[in-house]
């Protein structure tokens, strides 16, 4: 019996797609410079059980399976590769339970990121991870790739709201991890193991996700710096002094200009960098006049604090249109997502400078500067071979510097196909070593998300 034949007997018609016209449209993510191969079918289950006898079928015949959510990834972490059966999760979208006593919620791995906070918030919960695509990305891929977001400063990453997991493994048994309960310390963390896996240990059906109470509402800063070395020394002066920001984010002078270019924001053209912050604490001005007051110190020309919501959105409005503006400059680019100590955060920055005049190109930088985490975005023509050429090595360039500056190669955006030689790098051989005996535990075969990671 050939695979289709097998998938039918456990999974109704439409939850398997074979035109390849159908399927060639989940050949990949949203990452550049990444191979995709050629799907032979695609399943869309609903069930748990559905999951199971796919993932027993695939194990039986020695299928490579690519787990996908709603590929909005910059790392090809779900890019298919040839005569692979992608297990798009997609239809797995309830939430199944919001508790405001326990404050978690149980949901299946489609739930939109946007959806799940609207929904907490109408119980006057909160849940904090919130990417840049929460709009599009889906609970399961942010699990997969341990996403970040702008609020990370404050409130962490995905990894620290995921208490426990139900995951059907490579051979069809189901597993669950981790727990319910506020605290809990027993066995080995494996809760933690399957968060930032991308897809190479199992699959995730249904996520225990912790919720904080929702915060009150946050008013923001702009400040403008004559250079991000200035702009780098307010953000360590800001976190050294013990302010908890629930944002504070960075942008270059490419950045800037490519967003006056595309919205006429007005900022001036001598500003070199531009620094957001923003507090959600009881008293919100009080934060601001203090945090205020070092970007001063620190060097900057002009800082203009909010008074309300809306003059908030408008100060913050600058740094979500930086990818869209970006995007303008050329036919493509190529985000990277390098993090640094925030004490090296300056260094970073201008090393990026550097290597975008190196290489004749136009990379623009934004940051979650409060952590460290650095975007920059090489804007190339894909059509042009030697400036694709030039925009991987300023890729490759990037990654070595925050390296070097000890630093690591993803923050939030995972591995997948595009920094597989660079997590070797970072890893180490032992360290590698151990990582690809964890993979032969849970997949002996092989076949889960097979070519990403290692």
């Amino acid at each position: 019996m050939d695979l289709i034949a097998r998938l039918r007997a456990g999974l109704p018609g439409e939850a398997i797609l074979t035109d390849p016209d159908i399927t060639g449209s989940y050949a990949n993510d949203m990452a550049s410079f990444c191979e995709a191969g050629t799907p032979a079918v695609v399943v869309l289950p609903r069930t748990v059980e559905q999951v199971q006898h796919i993932m027993r079928t695939a194990t039986e015949l020695r299928v490579p399976v690519v787990p996908q959510g709603a590929r909005t990834g910059l790392s090809g972490a779900a890019n298919a590769s040839d005569g692979c059966l992608v297990l798009s999760l997609v239809k797995m979208d309830r939430i199944i339970e919001i508790n405001p006593v326990d404050r978690i919620a149980v949901v299946e791995p489609g739930v939109i990121n946007a959806v799940l906070s609207r929904a907490v918030n109408e119980h006057g919960l909160y849940y904090p991870p919130d990417p840049s695509s929460w709009e599009q990305c889906s609970i399961g891929g942010n699990i997969g790739t341990a996403s970040g977001g702008l609020c990370c400063v404050k409130y962490g990453v995905t990894a620290e709201y995921v208490l426990g997991l139900d995951v059907v493994l490579a051979d069809g048994r189901l597993l669950t991890t981790g727990r319910r309960t506020a605290k809990g310390v027993a066995g080995y963390d494996l809760t933690r193991l399957f968060v930032g896996s991308e897809g190479s240990l199992g699959i995730v059906v249904r996520a225990v996700l912790a919720l904080k109470p929702e915060p009150p509402g946050q008013l923001a800063l702009a400040a403008e710096f004559p250079s991000t070395a200035a702009a780098c020394e307010a953000v360590c002066e800001i976190m050294a002094r013990g302010h908890a920001p629930a944002l504070l984010e960075l942008m270059d002078r490419t950045s800037i200009r490519a967003v006056n270019a595309m919205a006429q924001m007005g900022l001036p053209d001598s500003t070199e960098a531009l620094l957001l912050a923003a507090f959600d604490t009881p008293e919100p001005a009080a934060d601001l006049a203090a945090v205020g007051a070092l970007c001063t110190a620190a060097g900057a020309t002009e800082v203009v604090p909010a008074e309300t919501a809306a003059e908030s959105d408008l100060l913050l409005q600058a740094r979500r249109l930086t990818l869209t503006a970006l995007e303008q400059v050329k036919s493509a680019t190529m985000i990277d997502d390098v993090c640094v100590p925030r004490s090296r955060l300056a260094e970073m920055l201008d090393g990026t400078a550097a290597i975008a005049e190196k290489y004749g190109l136009t990379i623009g930088v934004c940051a979650h500067a409060g952590d460290g985490n650095t975007h920059p975005t090489v804007c190339f023509d894909a059509a042009d071979p030697d400036e694709s050429r030039r925009a991987r090595a300023s890729f490759d360039d990037i990654m070595a510097l925050g390296l070097q500056l000890g630093g690591t190669i993803t923050g939030e955006h995972g591995v997948g196909v595009l920094k597989k030689e660079w997590l070797a790098r970072e890893l180490g051989p032992v360290g590698l070593e151990l990582q690809r005996g964890i993979k032969d535990v849970f997949d002996p075969l092989g076949i889960l998300n097979p070519g990403k990671l290692f």
